[in-house]
């Protein structure tokens, strides 16, 4: 969706503005170079239960995600916004914030291959859940949650790879 790809845009464009900083003597305090994290995603797959393998993609909700060093406080935050705001005026920034985020006990597996390869080995992350003495339990922002480790851009579908975490509770 275009949702989908400004929040994208607006991640990355943030993310390197950070860490671009330090070229222009504008660093925040506490910098230190860094590699900029992976893209994440928490995905709402509600009704996933009733019907497995079924996917309606346009009915997802969703949170993009990238981490960001201990340095990137509110108010660093609020700065390269604004360099970003002035940079890229096309990007709509009001759904972008600056969030904890705790991701608890959880059960993974890694995907290798496209997207709408998934389901089996969501169906085998729940297996070992199950069998692990757990349960999935999402709520809140305890989601199913992507780390994509490879760009789509650049990247075989093939050859994708894809960390899918459930957060769990022990039975």
């Amino acid at each position: 969706s275009a949702a989908y790809v400004n929040a994208v845009a607006a991640l990355y464009g943030f993310s390197y503005a950070v860490k671009m900083s330090k070229m222009g003597g504008n660093a925040p305090d506490g910098y230190f170079d860094y590699v900029v994290p992976p893209l994440e995603g928490l995905w709402d797959l509600a009704g996933w239960e009733s019907a497995p393998g079924v996917i309606k993609k346009d009915s997802f909700e969703w949170t993009a995600m990238i981490r960001v060093p201990a340095f990137v406080t509110p108010d660093v935050f609020r700065r390269f916004m604004g360099v970003l705001a002035a940079k890229k005026p096309e990007l709509d920034l009001a759904p972008v914030r600056l969030e904890k985020f705790t991701e608890g006990l959880c059960g993974q597996i890694t995907h290798t291959g496209p997207y709408d390869g998934e389901p089996p080995n969501i169906a085998a992350l729940e297996r070992f859940i199950a069998e692990s003495g757990c349960r999935t339990e999402m709520s809140g922002m305890r989601r199913h949650h992507e780390v994509y480790l490879g760009d789509p851009r650049k990247t075989a579908p093939d050859r994708l790879k894809t960390i899918i975490r459930h957060p769990v509770v022990r039975v």
